[in-house]
């Protein structure tokens, strides 16, 4: 099934910082836009706009690698002061280097079982 490696994060978003929350992912969509190997990054943010799910799909560990460098080099700050990670799913095949980079979100791991995807 491939080498991508792919997350669900929830956040739950700092009272009163809505507005902050918002142009941040604004400046983040557009920096991970700019990465050739990131093919999707998408957040949804719920109705009352307490929480945030951010969906990330790279094609492999090191473009997974690449944007973590992106993320703490300009983002982990700002975003840490507006969103506190509630739960992480990983999913796909990460590799020991992104395991090991992603371990202080203590998240759930799930390797392929089934299904397929499309490249086009």
């Amino acid at each position: 099934m491939g080498e991508h490696v792919h997350w669900m994060l929830e956040v739950g978003i700092a009272p009163g910082k809505g507005d902050a929350f918002k142009a941040l992912m604004e400046e983040m969509v557009t920096s991970a836009r700019n990465e050739p190997s990131a093919a999707a990054y998408e957040w949804n943010i719920s109705a009352d706009g307490a929480s945030c799910h951010i969906y990330e799909y790279f094609r492999d560990s090191a473009a997974t690698l690449a944007h973590l460098k992106n993320f703490r080099k300009n983002f982990a700050e700002r975003f840490l002061a507006v969103a506190k990670p509630a739960w992480f799913n990983l999913y796909g095949n990460p590799n020991a280097e992104v395991r090991a980079a992603l371990a202080g979100l203590n998240p759930t791991y799930y390797k392929p079982f089934g299904g397929f995807i499309r490249k086009s």
